[in-house]
């Protein structure tokens, strides 16, 4: 054997030991940890038809579901390494990679206007000017503060002119909001829709296009690890998906039997403001969170030294959806 014929045969011999390496990695994880959220309307029906159990019993690979309450607890979860899989927002993912969240944004779960500016309803408040010197409640990190951040710029309102109220929970708001302790609340889907029906709470100020889409983010390293099991999550995802779409009357029914809300209330939320005909992160999702990104950045959430771009680009892998739309 001659020593160029020796070199290769030492070549190949690693690269499969490489990649013998790589696929028991990529088997090595027995739990996978994957929240569910009542912003996340598939993540409940996956969690109910145990298709997400079914998928990884053959493997001995157990399923947790964990609950997350918004964005920001999700991506909190997600950083501590409580949980493998985690649903936010798209603009709340991008603060969290820029803040040092190692995540990767993996699968669209929905298209929704899940967010809105909310006055009681008796209030005077009709335009966002009106929101000038005023107390404005919001979960921080979440995208109904990233959206009112948004819009009160786009009328040249900075948040030296009217009083962000920080709150745990998108619900708190609401609450705050009917009390008369906020003059407004940056609301979240369904306690927005709750607080619609059952307070005559209004929308004041819409805009469907800058809500950013219903994204499910991995932890890098499990991703890493655990590419195979990425990939399981989201086929059991489609599964849902395309269960959800088909099936309206068993999805509003496993929502009303988690939430207690009324049928008036989940109708608003699925109906009317929830599109679930899209799965992968693909460009429009790119482009909306990226808009999102230099919109903060312009407003001084986001430091001005920061390429948002190449940090959308480091976000989003959309190498696990292996199916189309």
């Amino acid at each position: 054997m001659t020593l160029a014929t020796r070199r290769a045969a030492v070549i190949l011999f690693s690269a499969a030991l490489s990649v013998a390496g790589f696929a028991a990695n990529a088997q090595t994880a027995k739990e996978v940890r994957v929240d569910w959220a009542t912003y996340n309307p598939v993540s409940m029906l996956l969690k109910d038809k145990g298709f997400l159990e079914k998928e990884f019993a053959k493997d001995g690979v157990t399923v947790r579901w964990v609950q997350t309450v918004s964005s920001s607890n999700a991506l909190q979860f997600l950083n501590a390494g409580s949980i493998d899989l985690g649903s936010t927002a798209g603009s709340a993912a991008l603060v969290a990679k820029i803040n040092g969240n190692p995540i990767k944004s993996v699968y669209t779960y929905s298209r929704p206007e899940w967010t809105a500016l909310v006055v009681a309803k008796d209030s005077k408040i009709t335009k966002l000017e009106d929101l000038k010197g005023k107390k404005v409640a919001m979960v921080r990190g979440t995208d109904p503060h990233i959206f009112a951040v948004r819009a009160l710029l786009s009328v040249g309102i900075t948040d030296k002119d009217y009083t962000p109220v920080l709150v745990q929970q998108h619900v708190d708001g609401g609450t705050a909001l009917i009390r008369g302790d906020v003059d407004a609340w940056a609301g979240l889907d369904p306690a927005m829709a709750q607080f619609e029906v059952k307070e005559g709470a209004k929308l004041f100020f819409r805009k469907p296009e800058a809500n950013t889409w219903g994204i499910l983010n991995v932890r890098e390293e499990f991703a890493k690890d655990n590419p195979q099991h990425v990939r399981r999550v989201i086929a059991a995802y489609e599964e849902a998906r395309k269960y959800a779409l088909a099936n309206y009357d068993e999805l509003k029914k496993i929502f009303i039997g988690v939430t207690k809300l009324d049928e008036t209330v989940v109708d608003k939320q699925l109906k009317e403001r929830t599109e679930l005909t899209h799965n992968r992160v693909g460009p429009a999702q790119r482009e909306s969170i990226l808009e999102a990104g230099l919109a903060l950045q312009k407003a001084g959430v986001i430091k001005a030294d920061v390429d948002v771009k190449k940090v959308v680009d480091d976000l989003i892998d959309d190498r696990y959806v292996t199916v189309t739309n």
